[in-house]
């Protein structure tokens, strides 16, 4: 049985370490690669062609909305801790047709 690719993009260590730990104690996901900033994600899913991105909306430098602008949207899962809205909408447009 294949597994499932991801790349986990997230500025802060530990929280890719948790969901690197999560998904892999699944045994049916392969974390590929992770990502610091909105820059290196791109870059990492670009070479490693991932199943899934899991994407933090806000990281230095080119944030995780306009790195999702910048890959296949369905390909992008954006995760957030802030409820505002402005992120949730932007995100959705970062996703939409405008985006592929």
């Amino acid at each position: 049985m294949s597994r499932i690719r991801v790349v986990i993009a997230d500025d802060q260590p530990l929280m890719r370490a948790g969901f690197r730990t999560v998904l892999e104690a699944t045994g049916s996901i392969e974390v590929v690669a992770e990502a610091g900033d909105g820059e290196a994600a791109v870059r990492a899913a670009t070479e490693q062609r991932p199943d899934v991105v899991l994407m933090d909306i806000r990281m230095p430098g080119l944030d995780g909305i306009e790195a999702t602008r910048r890959l296949p949207r369905d390909r992008v899962l954006v995760l957030t801790t802030f409820g505002l809205d402005e992120y949730i909408v932007e995100a959705l447009r970062a996703g939409g047709p405008a985006a592929g």
